[in-house]
């Protein structure tokens, strides 16, 4: 991990052992069973992952408490967060890279699900890597697709392995619940190995044809219905029905995210927000607030004020309810 980007990570992880997570002898073997011959785009992917090597870093984490500013954040994933850290804390005592249980976040829209899975990444250091399931149309997406058809190319996971720092990257798969397409081809069908660590060992896109060691992955998904997963899927995770956040959860997540905002620039305005701003946010949706509030900033700085009015939050929902068309 670079160093620079450790000295500015709230949660301190160091450099931990380095995985295989494909040989490259099996990738020159793989050039030379003749596969190749009818691909081009096989070929030059085989020589990226020669020139990339098979070895990538596992990060491990170094405190009990690194995922703390979590709850401030999210504090309606607190149960959520109390899971992790038992997880945590027994990869601090083991002295081994975070690894968890595959999650599944119920909840309505805007709750900020996909939030706190982009937010959870962040705190562990790790690679990140996002599937939007609503729009996926065949199982290949996270898998691959054969070499033998025409525009085939690798998958997701295996895209994560090779192109990414990390072995243990943070899948997100969001909209678990949408996915659809040709029912020849299950979206989730690559799934039934993949969240199991034996199994997801020995992964192998069908475009690469390469084993990878893709157990190290740690997965979160997201849905608003668990009814359409499923049921050897949800054997594999650990599900939680995430709740709308009450008032004070709601006036503690604005007041975070004022202060993170504020502390990103260098605009004058009052360190601590206007309580009836804060109430005003609360009653606007997670995922929607940021938008809500640089807008709210915006619109006092044309009036050329250096503090926040409730008024201002009229003009951020105003853009954000905006549609532009016939």
């Amino acid at each position: 991990m670079r160093g620079a980007e450790m000295q500015g990570a709230e949660f301190q992880i160091p450099l931990a052992e380095c995985r295989e997570i494909y040989s490259v002898g099996a990738v020159d073997r793989a050039m030379e069973s003749g596969a190749t011959s009818r691909n081009e785009s096989l070929v030059a992917y085989y020589e990226k992952m020669k020139q990339l090597g098979g070895v990538r870093y596992v990060v491990k984490p170094s405190s009990f408490d690194g995922l703390d500013p979590l709850y401030a954040r999210c504090p309606n994933f607190a149960p959520v967060l109390d899971d992790l850290k038992r997880y945590l804390a027994l990869a601090v005592a083991g002295n081994e890279p975070m690894h968890f249980t595959p999650i599944l976040l119920l909840g309505e829209p805007g709750i900020g699900k996909t939030h706190f899975a982009k937010q959870l990444a962040n705190v562990l250091g790790t690679g990140f890597e996002f599937v939007s399931m609503s729009s996926l149309t065949a199982g290949w997406i996270l898998s691959g697709t054969s070499s033998q058809w025409s525009h085939a190319r690798p998958g997701k996971v295996a895209q994560a392995l090779v192109s990414g720092d990390y072995a243990n990257p943070l899948l997100v798969l969001d909209e678990v619940d949408k996915a659809g397409g040709d029912p020849r081809y299950d979206p989730m069908g690559a799934l039934y190995g993949l969240l199991e660590q034996d199994t997801a060992r020995q992964f192998k896109d069908e475009f690469i044809e390469v084993d990878m060691d893709a157990s190290h992955i740690m997965w979160v998904s997201t849905a608003n219905d668990e009814r359409s997963i499923p049921e050897p899927i949800l054997s594999r995770m650990n599900v939680y029905t995430v709740p709308r956040p009450d008032h004070d959860q709601a006036c503690a997540i604005a007041r975070t995210l004022y202060g993170e905002i504020l502390a990103a620039h260098h605009w004058g305005f009052d360190e601590d927000a206007p309580e009836d701003v804060i109430d005003g946010l609360a009653h606007v949706p997670p995922r929607d607030m940021r938008k809500v509030l640089m807008a709210a900033f915006g619109n006092a700085k044309l009036e050329r004020r250096d503090h926040l009015l409730p008024a201002d939050l009229d003009a951020g929902r105003a853009t954000r309810q905006k549609k532009i068309g016939f």
